[in-house]
């Protein structure tokens, strides 16, 4: 299969799993990070993370939970379709008063937050093989961002079923450095 093919399974696979959730335990996925994720957090460290859209891996309940810890928390922002993704501080991951619709039609942080660099990186996917491999939206964002901060730490948050035994990787595609799914850790991978 092809990445755009890949990409068309598993955004159905995981829209079938999602719809298929009861409400309750909608609210109880991706609740607070486990343990095997924590370990790989360094004290005081910047989290990234994103605004899910309504079929990716929730996020928001991570936001809170290290912001509750004492971290910073940044969210993607782009100043344009065309400009490069920064991260930008979120202050109000409870509220959201802090963001705005950005270019893509997404909630991000304000022009005037302050641009931060994430220690770690929590990063949405559409599909993953159990080595790290990331399949993403296809835009590159994250491949190129990761490109130029080769030591930042990543986490994939997935479904389940978005875990696939083979991936079409190229050269520019960033690995990950562990994957949380509703059931399962994978990694730290070396």
């Amino acid at each position: 299969m092809t990445k755009d093919e890949f990409r068309k399974h598993l955004r159905t696979a995981r829209r079938d799993q999602v719809a298929a959730l009861p409400d309750s335990m909608r609210a109880l996925v991706f609740h607070r990070p486990p343990a095997p994720l924590l370990e790989l957090v360094p004290e005081g460290a910047t989290i990234g993370l994103y605004r899910a859209n309504p079929f990716e891996a929730p996020a928001a309940s991570y936001a809170k939970f290290f912001l509750d810890r004492g971290h910073e928390i940044a969210l993607p922002r782009f100043a344009s379709r065309n400009a490069p993704m920064e991260f930008a501080r979120h202050s109000d991951p409870f509220d959201e008063e802090d963001l705005e619709v950005g270019p893509f039609g997404l909630l991000q942080p304000f022009a005037d937050a302050p641009v931060l660099q994430p220690d770690v990186l929590i990063v949405p996917l559409i599909g993953f093989t159990e080595t790290g491999e990331r399949l993403g939206q296809g835009g590159g964002h994250y491949d190129r961002w990761l490109a130029a901060h080769p030591d930042t730490r990543t986490i994939g948050l997935a479904w389940d079923c978005q875990r696939v035994d083979s991936l079409p990787v190229e050269e520019h595609d960033a690995r990950l450095d562990a994957i949380v799914t509703t059931t399962r850790f994978y990694g730290p991978f070396a």
